[in-house]
């Protein structure tokens, strides 16, 4: 039997490993539990056919939404072995997200991890008219719930294997039926311009792809792999789910999102991929901790990191290190960089990657400076993974070469166009934006950038997030976020400009761990984010650091003014996407009377929110935001009317 869909996968492993190899392995209870591939196989077969009782019929929709668990996993492979269609829903999305993603994708069956997401499935039911059941995981707290849509997991495994015995050989038949031309998930994109859409993804994009990625970095069986980006993101499809079945790698889940870095170095994976925001909070927390080092620790990093740099700098170039510099790397790595790497739980790492936005070229420096073999991954939902560095041709201005099966071109207006054999099924529902994204097999991925002589691609930004200055001057607000936040005091951060503003400006969101440890260190006192972001001397602070990132920019560039924000960006407020990504339109507009006092003669603005009480009653909580000027001569601020754009290629 040809292993050309995700369920045919899983059964060759089960076949061929059984209770021999641990497929799944969860910390629950301070306790490691794993699962073998017989056991995994049981399950999804199991709940297929339980499913299948309950009335699920082929083509059907089952939405799952929770933390990465086994279960997630099981679901998603129950459903595509009964015929249906999985949808990965994020578990921090809001009851209305949810309404939004269920309902637009006709789902039957929700499968929910715990009480908080059965809470939010239940009151949107009455809004969801094709919805059938809902089934939980995890039973703490829903024992007293009476609700006739519910069932436990255990429930449906139960009547699963009564299903069985009355259709014995259903479940391996239905499996041998699949085709790898079935829709085997939806993915919703990000949401940072319109409503997120569902991309169809079948089971050959998921396999194709993951191929062509194991072609330049092949996983071994007896590798780990620690599971804690939300398979609601393509990523996971690709790297857990799809990875783990065609590898055989051990997938470990974490015991929750708190415990993620602790359980990453309790497992001491060989595969990691992480998203580039939790690349930029490990450099940071290093950076803090090496800050705050004393006496002869302090010492080790002033010697032994240049040494990590000196190694990773003639690898990037390609040039066999000298036999002194091996010598000072080994005691650079014995006195320093492998207790680094232990801290943060990547002493066994072989393949570390990093997806879903740009990361800086000092991050992806840093990090491999500590003897970490980062490298960038670039793709996206409609057409998996299309570039990414080799261990011999890795520049750090760039995100890699082609995948064997991609292709890419730029067009005439400097945007990227994709087509590979991952490339997606179209939209759900909507054949006009199908038919907009690709032209002529070429998919438009809103991207901006350029391939260099060396064939690998450059990225600059999105298309709809370039920012025009007065006069028709271009910026990449991006490039300019992303070392900006390669300081260990800044989190977030959005860099501002207009057609009629004449200079850069940026809003900041301290870090407020490492910004804290900093203040107490100085006895600064203060009591919440909102008053140390507001501290003279945190203003002092962030302004030595967007001076250096000034001195790496353009004078055009330059950042003139800036403020912290009293709060941090946050995707319940929309103002992130569920994959943390800026939605930079609606931020705009969110803070728009702020922005405009950036750019006139004010020193302080004044932001107002509303709260609510638990007696019932609002109130209003104002903090006056201070704005800094940079340069002690700013450019003027806001012109009298745009001049005319021009793109920049």
């Amino acid at each position: 039997m040809v292993e050309d869909t995700l369920p045919k996968l899983l059964k060759r492993n089960a076949d061929q490993y059984g209770d021999r190899r641990v497929a799944l392995r969860r910390k629950k209870y301070g306790i490691w539990q794993p699962s073998t591939w017989r056991q995994y196989y049981e399950s999804v077969k199991y709940f297929a056919l339980g499913l299948t009782s309950l009335g699920l019929e082929t083509g059907d929709k089952v939405s799952v939404i929770g933390e990465n668990d086994p279960e997630w996993y099981w679901a998603e492979l129950a459903t595509q072995a009964a015929g249906g269609i999985a949808v990965g829903i994020f578990a921090d999305c809001a009851p209305s997200e949810v309404m939004h993603y269920c309902l637009h994708s006709d789902s039957k069956v929700v499968v929910a991890r715990d009480q908080e997401q059965v809470d939010k499935v239940l009151s949107i039911k009455a809004d969801l008219p094709l919805l059938r059941r809902i089934v939980y995981w995890d039973p703490k707290g829903l024992w007293s719930y009476d609700d006739p849509m519910l069932l436990s997991f255990e429930r449906v495994l139960e009547l699963g294997r009564k299903y069985d015995q009355t259709n014995p050989g259903w479940f391996e038949n239905r499996v041998a039926a699949g085709k790898g031309s079935d829709i085997a998930v939806f993915c919703y994109s990000s949401g940072t311009t319109s409503l997120p859409k569902a991309a169809m993804i079948t089971h050959q994009n998921l396999i194709d792809s993951l191929n062509s990625w194991q072609s330049i970095d092949p996983w071994r069986s007896s590798d780990d792999y620690v599971s804690f980006i939300q398979p609601g993101w393509i990523t996971e499809q690709y790297a857990g789910i799809t990875g783990g079945l065609i590898t055989g790698v051990t997938v470990n889940f974490p015991e929750g999102p708190e415990t993620v870095q602790e359980n990453i170095r309790e497992i001491g994976p060989q595969v990691l991929v992480c998203y580039a925001r939790l690349w930029e909070h490990i450099c940071s927390s290093v950076h803090a901790e090496m800050a705050d080092a004393e006496g002869p620790k302090k010492l080790a990093d002033h010697i032994f990191r240049p040494v990590g740099y000196r190694m990773c700098k003639a690898g990037l170039e390609g040039k066999s290190p000298s036999l002194s510099l091996k010598a000072l790397y080994r005691l650079a790595d014995l006195g320093l960089l492998r207790g680094l790497r232990d801290r943060i739980g990547l002493s066994r790492v072989r393949f570390a990657y990093t997806v879903g936005a740009a990361l800086s070229p000092d991050v992806l420096m840093f990090i491999r400076a500590l003897g970490i073999n980062l490298k960038q991954l670039y793709g996206c939902t409609e057409m998996g993974m299309l570039t990414m560095h080799r261990d011999n041709d890795l520049r750090s201005e760039t995100i890699g070469t082609c995948l064997p099966g991609a292709d890419l071109k730029i067009s005439s207006e400097g945007q990227i166009l994709a087509r590979s054999f991952g490339m997606f099924a179209g939209y759900y529902k909507d054949l006009e934006a199908t038919a907009k994204a690709i032209d002529d097999g070429w998919y438009d991925t809103g991207d901006v950038g350029h391939i260099d002589e060396h064939g690998h691609l450059v990225y600059l930004d999105r298309l709809s997030d370039y920012r025009a200055l007065s006069g028709g001057r271009k910026f990449s607000p991006s490039y300019i976020e992303i070392r900006l936040r390669f300081s260990p005091y800044v989190k977030d951060c959005m860099a501002v400009g207009g057609a009629n503003c004449s200079y850069v400006t940026s809003i900041i969101i301290i870090d407020y761990a490492n910004v804290g440890r900093w203040a107490v260190k100085r006895g600064l006192a203060y009591t919440t984010f909102a008053d140390l972001s507001q501290n003279s001397a945190v203003y002092d602070l962030i302004q030595s650091e967007i001076e250096k990132v000034n001195r790496t920019l353009s004078e055009e560039q330059h950042i003139n003014k800036f403020v912290l924000l009293h709060k941090e960006f946050d995707p319940d407020e929309a103002e992130l996407t569920r994959t943390r990504k800026l939605r930079r339109s609606f931020v705009e507009e969110r803070y728009a009377d702020l922005i405009e006092a950036m750019y006139g003669d004010a020193k302080e603005f004044v932001a107002e929110a509303v709260i609510a009480y638990q007696d019932g009653h609002e109130g209003t909580i104002k903090t006056a935001i201070t704005i800094r000027t940079v340069n002690s001569t700013p450019s003027p601020g806001r012109e009298a009317a745009p001049l005319s754009a021009r793109r920049m290629g």
